[in-house]
C-alpha cells in the first residue's frame, strides 16, 4: 500500500535540517502572557514555528474553550516580534476564515476533528485555493485509515504543504502516558508517505513534563522530522493542560540535550558489521516463520480432534497455564513480560481462527 499525496518537499517550507521545532502555549490566553512566551522560547534559536491554541475543544462545558478570534492578533504580533511563523488549531469553516483574515502562517487539525471526515471536508472546502501548510493530528483513537483519509482530503483541496503530528492515541489501557504512543501508526505512516513529514507531540503523548523529553528522544530515535512542545511562560497559571507544559528554561535545555542522529554513516567496519547482523536477524527470522507455520499445523490437528469430540474451542485453564508458563521462560532469557504477552495473544488469536474454521466446515 502507497498513499499518493501530492506534496511539497519540506526541506523547501518547513526545516532547512531536523529537527523543526514548534513551541509555544497550549492556549493563547492573554496578550502579555504569549508575547512574553514566545519572547522566552525564541532566545534559543532552536524553535522554528509558533504555535498556540485559540479554540479548544473540552470533552465537557464550563471549562476553558479558548479566547477565541481576538487571540489570532495576539498570536501574530508575537510571532511577528521575533520574526517566526505562527500555527493554531482549527474545527470548521469559520476557524479557516478567521485565520485567513488574521495572516495565520500555519493550521493544523486536532485529534478530535481528524475523527470527523464530514468536518474534515468542510475544512478543506474551505481551504480550496489557498497556498497554506496544514497539518493533521491522528485521531483519538487508533484508526489508522481515519488519518489517511484526512490527510487525503486535505491535500485533494489543493494543499501540498502538508504534514502529520503524531500526538498518540487514547486507550483504556493503564500506562504511564496520557495517550499511547503506539509508534507503529506513524511508522507506518512513514513507510506508505515516506515524502510526509511527521511531526512527533510528546506534550500530549506524555501529559507529563517529566516524559516529554523521554517521548522527544524517542521521536528523533525514530527519525521524526520534528517535535511540537507546548511551553507557558507560568505553566502552574495556565488556562489548560497546565501539567504538561514546560516554562521556557525547561524547553531550551531539553532542546539542548535532544540529540538527533543521522539516518546512515560512511563508515565502512560499521557498515560491514550491520550487514552482518541483519544477515543473522534475516535467518532468525525464516527460523520463526517455519516454526510458526509448524505450530499452526498442530493447531489445526487441535482443532480437528476438538470437533471430532465435540470439545469447545476455548480451554481458559490451558491459556491460563501457557501464560504462566510461558512468560516465566521469557523472565529467564530477558524478554520483557509485555513483549510475550502480546506475542501469544497474537498466536492465541490466530489459533482461535483456525480451530472456529475447522469447527464451521460441514
Amino acid at each position: 500500500m502507497k498513499l499518493n499525496l501530492q506534496i511539497q518537499d519540506k526541506y523547501t517550507w518547513l526545516i532547512k535540517e531536523k529537527p523543526c521545532v514548534i513551541s509555544g502555549p497550549c492556549s493563547v490566553e492573554s496578550e502579555k502572557q504569549v508575547l512574553k512566551t514566545v519572547q522566552a522560547i525564541s532566545k534559543s534559536g532552536k524553535v522554528n514555528i509558533i504555535r498556540g491554541g485559540i479554540w479548544k475543544p473540552r470533552t465537557r462545558p464550563n471549562s476553558f474553550e479558548g479566547i477565541g478570534e481576538i487571540g489570532l492578533k495576539w498570536l501574530k504580533d508575537a510571532g511577528r516580534a521575533v520574526n517566526l511563523p505562527v500555527a493554531t488549531e482549527v474545527a470548521n469553516a469559520e476557524h479557516v476564515e478567521a485565520c485567513l483574515k488574521n495572516e495565520i502562517d500555519i493550521l493544523w487539525i486536532g485529534a478530535r476533528t481528524t475523527v470527523s471526515p464530514f468536518a474534515v471536508q468542510e475544512i478543506a472546502d474551505a481551504l480550496k485555493g489557498i497556498d497554506i501548510p496544514v497539518f493533521v493530528k491522528n485521531p483519538i483513537n487508533p484508526d489508522f485509515n481515519l488519518w489517511i483519509g484526512a490527510l487525503e482530503r486535505i491535500n485533494a483541496a489543493g494543499i501540498n504543504k502538508i504534514g502529520a503530528i503524531h500526538r498518540g492515541f487514547s486507550s483504556f489501557d493503564k500506562s504511564s502516558y496520557r495517550n499511547l504512543p503506539m509508534w507503529e501508526l506513524p511508522i507506518e505512516l512513514k513507510m506508505i508517505c515516506p515524502d510526509l513529514p511527521i511531526i512527533c507531540d510528546p506534550s500530549h503523548i506524555a501529559g507529563s513534563k517529566d516524559l516529554i523529553f523521554q517521548v522527544a528522544q524517542k521521536a528523533m530515535d525514530m527519525e521524526m522530522d520534528g517535535v511540537m512542545i507546548e511551553s507557558h511562560i507560568h505553566p502552574s497559571d495556565a488556562k489548560s493542560d497546565a501539567e504538561q507544559q514546560l516554562t521556557p528554561e525547561e524547553l531550551i535545555t531539553l532542546l539542548n540535550q535532544l540529540q538527533v542522529r543521522k539516518s546512515g554513516c560512511n563508515n565502512e567496519e560499521f557498515t560491514n558489521n550491520l550487514e552482518q547482523l541483519r544477515i543473522v536477524i534475516d535467518e532468525l527470522d525464516e527460523e520463526l516463520i517455519n516454526k510458526f507455520a509448524s505450530r499452526m499445523a498442530i493447531i489445526e490437528k487441535i482443532g480437528t480432534y476438538k470437533k471430532e469430540n465435540e470439545v469447545t474451542i476455548l480451554q481458559i485453564e490451558r491459556w491460563e497455564k501457557i501464560l504462566k508458563n510461558r512468560t516465566f521462560l521469557a523472565e529467564k532469557v530477558g524478554l520483557s513480560n509485555d513483549f510475550i504477552k502480546k506475542m501469544l495473544e497474537l498466536l492465541h488469536q490466530e489459533s482461535i481462527r483456525i480451530q472456529t474454521e475447522i469447527m464451521n466446515k460441514k
